[in-house]
């Protein structure tokens, strides 16, 4: 479909696989948002064998696409911060986000965020990017985020996350001694008013599913591997208090000991998907942070 060593950050190049309209292309086969067809006949950047043409133009099998994606420079203010940076390509980057760290600014937080960091290491870089989280992570969880470099990915992959092919897993230490080798847990959360942090186990609430596998029995806590077919705000750490076995760590859902550690014993440690353009299959993982292994060493 597109081949990778020919894929620049800015433009996007297909060649058609059959006879259709230059609008069907775009949408069935590119994953374009109609919103975004709509910005790209206004600024004349969707082009069939190098000329502009209407998303209503029929294409021929063999015909050159090419979509020029031009980005607003990210609105944040640079920060050098020192990020792990485990990959970047033409649509994403991979950071292995450290607790203690905000995703986004928020009132409360207004720099050293990730996106402080990520919009220094692409102004370095000396690309033009609007930061698009693809997925976020709570400030005292540590682990994989996806950062989209352009509108075109991060549509592509906010869509495959809602279809569920992007696998999600994580690592957590809860407390007690949990007994079957593998779980699910098929319980539906919900928001109980409209400014409550706190989720809850309620009927009236979305589907939501967490399967989790004993890695480790400890000293009254379990290390569980965790992977997720829904994604919830605060799934593993509801389900997780559900079933009577809190995260250590959380304040909010489990067993708080400051002598153990001092942040949710929580980690987004493995993501499988496909690159947005070139389909190929991609895994990353992140080691284990410190704080997450000194707990485990305590609990032995």
């Amino acid at each position: 479909m597109f081949k990778k060593e020919e894929q620049r950050y800015n433009i996007i190049s297909y060649t058609s696989e059959e006879n259709s309209t230059l609008k069907e292309i775009l949408l069935d086969k590119l994953n374009f948002s109609v919103r975004s067809l709509s910005k790209m006949k206004r600024e004349q950047s969707m082009l069939v064998n190098g000329e502009f043409k209407k998303p209503s133009t029929k294409v021929k099998k063999g015909d050159l696409i090419e979509v020029k994606i031009e980005e607003d420079m990210a609105n944040f203010t640079p920060q050098d911060l020192n990020l792990d940076i485990l990959y970047d390509d033409f649509d994403i980057i991979m950071v292995n986000k450290p607790p203690f760290m905000v995703v986004h600014p928020t009132k409360s937080h207004s720099e050293s965020t990730i996106a402080n960091g990520i919009t220094d290491y692409i102004i370095k870089k000396n690309e033009k990017v609007k930061v698009r989280f693809v997925n976020r992570l709570d400030m005292n969880t540590s682990g994989l985020v996806i950062v989209a470099k352009n509108a075109y990915a991060h549509h592509t992959l906010s869509l495959d996350m809602s279809k569920d092919k992007v696998e999600k897993t994580y690592i957590t230490v809860v407390k007690g001694i949990v007994k079957e080798d593998f779980g699910t847990i098929n319980q539906p959360i919900y928001r109980p008013t409209e400014d409550s942090i706190k989720r809850v186990v309620d009927e009236r609430g979305q589907e939501s599913v967490t399967h989790y596998k004993v890695l480790e029995r400890l000293n009254d806590a379990t290390v569980l591997e965790v992977k997720l077919e829904t994604g919830r705000t605060h799934q593993i750490r509801v389900h997780m208090n559900y079933i009577g076995h809190g995260i250590i760590g959380d304040e909010l859902y489990g067993y708080v000991d400051e002598n153990l550690i001092n942040r949710q014993a929580l980690h987004a440690y493995s993501l499988k998907f496909n690159q947005p353009r070139t389909k190929e299959e991609l895994e990353f993982k992140a080691n284990l942070p410190k704080d997450i292994e000194d707990l485990i060493n305590k609990l032995k």
